[in-house]
């Protein structure tokens, strides 16, 4: 059963963020292939380092290609259906945090089946949920939203927590996933709409420089 929910988890999170990727490629007006290049990289860029990391080689991504097919039919589908998609409310941040939920989840719970401590399952719960999102953004030459203000790698990081927490407790992995994932998208849902969101560096005023105190003080002898 564990192996059916993994892969029920990891193509619903390929296939979302895939979405996004395709999305934002569209939004920056890339051809056909940077937008199957991008639903590609958003949709198993996770997954990948999650494999490689638990030892778990070749990575599900590359050696099924029912990975590469949902990240093509959803490149495929924003691509030649973007205006219906644009009429959602920002697309890409919302089947981001779809997609947050899924690959948290996923990567906690594959990490628990490879034996990985429930505490670093959390920590490659969160790496899987963040990975496809950070290259996407790299590739369109924006800043990542993980390292924005808004709640990101913390709602990844909060549901693979409950999963790791119900394997600890033996709760069912259905049920802790389940719970996993509502609580990633509830905070995603706060930072989106509410605007909640982590403490931002607020670097001290530089002092004025000496030419434009100078300037400053010839506009006012000319007044």
């Amino acid at each position: 059963m564990i192996h059916i929910l993994l892969a029920v988890l990891d193509l619903g999170g390929t296939f979302v963020f895939a979405i996004s990727g395709a999305a934002a490629g569209v939004k920056h007006r890339l051809d056909i292939f940077g937008v199957m290049v991008l639903a590609f990289a958003a949709g198993n860029v996770g997954g990948i380092t999650r494999d490689l990391l638990i030892g778990a080689v070749p990575p599900a991504a590359i050696t099924n290609l029912s990975y590469v097919g949902v990240s093509m039919l959803a490149g495929f589908a924003v691509f030649f259906r973007y205006p219906m998609i644009a009429r959602l409310n920002h697309p890409v941040l919302w089947s981001d945090a779809v997609g947050l939920g899924f690959f948290a989840v996923a990567g906690a719970q594959k990490a628990l089946v490879y034996g990985i401590d429930p505490m670093m399952a959390a920590l490659l719960g969160m790496l899987t949920g963040i990975g496809g999102g950070m290259l996407r953004d790299i590739l369109v030459l924006e800043i990542p939203v993980v390292l924005r203000s808004d709640l990101y790698a913390l709602a990844a990081l909060a549901a693979a927590s409950v999963v790791t927490t119900g394997h600890v407790l033996h709760v069912s992995p259905i049920a802790a996933s389940f719970a996993g994932f509502v609580a990633c998208f509830a905070l995603r849902y706060m930072a989106i709409h509410h605007g909640w969101h982590l403490p931002t560096a607020s670097p001290p005023r530089e002092p004025p420089s000496e030419s434009n105190v100078q300037d400053n003080r010839r506009d006012g002898r000319r007044a």
